[in-house]
């Protein structure tokens, strides 16, 4: 009867943890964010960068002017044209940065998770389940999602006859388990194109590179003196790509680690906030 009777709550354990699904999830802001930065970059390139103003006579692709914005322009539309790749590549990372940086803050919640988990014990301690409850909706993050998740199945577990204390601590634990899986995803979301192009932006600024030695060196094979303003323009174009890969890619870089630096720290209150309700139910409802 005893083994029946382990089985059956077990069972009923497994059932009252499953009741998170996961979330099916398609990234249209992606989808849509890539092409329209290509499409700009290349525009910008175009007609902007290009604009016969930025040259000395209006001729396009001749001398830069000599001072003003035009010149610098008129300088990085030499690089040629792997330039708007990259200008697409830089503006493709500012657009996934900020809207990391939108969804993280609010992930962070009007106050930290660690204050939080402080407020949350303190209630547990008095045995005072919708206090704790009330400041996870004031806090309004994922720290406050997750803890708000266990303190209902807490609530739950407390008034259950039929599990003994071990596998309602396991139950509660489950549940914070799966809120955990739902909500990490959503913070680590689109963090992979900014990884990925900490490492594309410096190769392509290297391409560029390739191709505006390969300029270079082909306007002295030539034979006699050495077209010195071909010279000049494949070593300017070898320059720009690297400074926009170079500068690309290390925007990317530390724009990556602030954000996984974030959510460390996000996921260090959840990891705690799990441990705090877990003890506190040993220790309140044996």
């Amino acid at each position: 009867m005893a083994e029946t009777k382990t089985t059956v709550t077990a069972a009923a354990a497994k059932t009252t943890t499953t009741s998170h699904q996961p979330k099916k999830s398609s990234n249209v802001f992606a989808a849509l964010a890539v092409p329209i930065c290509l499409v700009i970059g290349i525009l910008f390139y175009a007609f902007v960068l290009g604009s016969p103003a930025n040259f000395q006579g209006g001729v396009v692709g001749g001398h830069p002017v000599e001072e003003g914005i035009g010149k610098w322009f008129g300088t990085v539309y030499m690089g040629g044209y792997v330039v708007p790749v990259l200008i697409s590549v830089l503006l493709i990372c500012l657009t996934f940065v900020i809207e990391r940086f939108l969804y993280l803050s609010k992930a962070k919640g009007k106050f930290s998770g660690a204050e939080l988990v402080r407020k949350v014990q303190y209630h547990l301690a008095n045995k005072n389940v919708d206090a704790a409850l009330a400041e996870c909706d004031k806090q309004q993050g994922s720290v406050g999602n997750v803890i708000k998740a266990g303190l209902k199945k807490y609530k739950e577990m407390i008034t259950n006859t039929e599990l003994d204390t071990d596998q309602k601590i396991l139950t509660i634990k489950n549940e914070i388990e799966e809120t955990t899986a739902l909500e990490l995803p959503m913070m680590e979301k689109n963090l992979v194109f900014l990884s990925t192009i900490a490492s594309i932006a410096t190769l392509l600024g290297l391409f560029g590179t390739v191709l505006g030695m390969i300029r270079a060196f082909a306007s002295m094979a030539t034979g006699g003196a050495p077209d010195s303003a071909q010279l000049a323009g494949g070593i300017s174009e070898a320059l720009i790509n690297t400074a926009l890969g170079i500068g690309t890619s290390a925007v990317s870089i530390i724009m990556y680690n602030y954000f996984t630096t974030n959510i460390d720290s996000i996921t260090y209150a959840i990891d705690e906030s799990g441990f705090t309700l877990t003890q506190s139910f040993a220790a309140n409802h044996k």
